[in-house]
């Protein structure tokens, strides 16, 4: 991961963002992200960002009502989300293979697109799983997308330094260290690079999000405890009688025994 030590990484990875294709990917992402913890509490709730990079998804955390941290093995991306962030956020300086904090710190741990760039990647999702006692979510950019397939082989930088994985083998890694909880799989961005624009058309089709490992971005949320946000008002089944019918049928009745209101 010497990449990341790199000076200019931080303008590499600013300039890729603030691209149409990168723009179009990093709300993809937000998307998929969205999606995939629709079901999490989050106000109170402890939220860990392992490969928080610039800050830009530990944002997005902020503001979906998550307490943050975000974690990064760069000195130069830390100090971008610092200044993004400022008090918001706590930040710290480590490796996803061995995070410096206690067994269930966290409520939830985001691993996103880390597993790609180290070399055990196993040891990073057991780190994630340590730390958080309600879920974890890992997004990873899959072997089997048009985006792998069709991707540039002469350019430099981050992309190339990826190690690519399946969506079997990163399901497959889940599930060896998973032993009870439910899990939930999407993806994103069904084009290859050469369509992430946002036009009509090729927006609509790479913002959608789709079975998982078609898209270029895959995702699996893991709910250790299989529990999810419980809603407060739930719809009534079609032939329910509503509540407050009841309730007039009640009074109604107890007033008039006669009465043809519920005939």
């Amino acid at each position: 991961m010497t990449i990341w030590a790199n000076e200019n990484i931080v303008d590499e990875y600013r300039r890729w963002v603030e691209s149409p294709a990168g723009s179009l990917a990093l709300q993809s992402k937000k998307k998929l992200i969205v999606d995939l913890i629709s079901g999490w509490p989050r106000r109170g709730r402890r939220f860990l960002e392992v490969g928080c990079a610039t800050g830009l998804m530990t944002e997005m955390f902020y503001h979906a009502g998550f307490d943050v941290t975000g974690l990064d093995c760069s000195p130069l991306m830390l100090a971008e989300a610092r200044e993004l962030l400022g008090r918001r956020a706590e930040f710290f300086l480590g490796r996803a293979e061995h995070l410096p904090f206690d067994d269930n710190q966290f409520d939830y741990v985001s691993v996103g697109s880390v597993l790609e760039f180290v070399e055990e990647p196993e040891a990073v999702l057991a780190e994630a799983l340590r730390v958080a006692s309600c879920g974890v979510i890992v997004t990873v950019y899959s072997k089997w997308s048009f985006h792998y397939l069709l991707r540039s082989r002469s350019g430099g930088g981050c992309v190339e330094n990826r190690r690519w994985l399946s969506p079997v083998t990163v399901d497959k890694m889940i599930r060896e260290q998973v032993d009870t909880g439910e899990l939930t799989r999407r993806s994103i961005l069904l084009g290859p690079v050469c369509t992430w624009k946002e036009t009509p058309l090729l927006g609509w089709i790479n913002s959608r999000i789709i079975p998982y490992g078609l898209g270029a971005l895959s995702g699996i949320c893991v709910d250790k405890n299989d529990t999810k946000m419980t809603i407060p008002l739930r719809i009534q089944k079609r032939r329910a009688k509503p509540a407050i019918l009841n309730a007039c049928r009640t009074n109604l009745a107890a007033r008039n025994p006669t009465s043809t209101f519920d005939k």
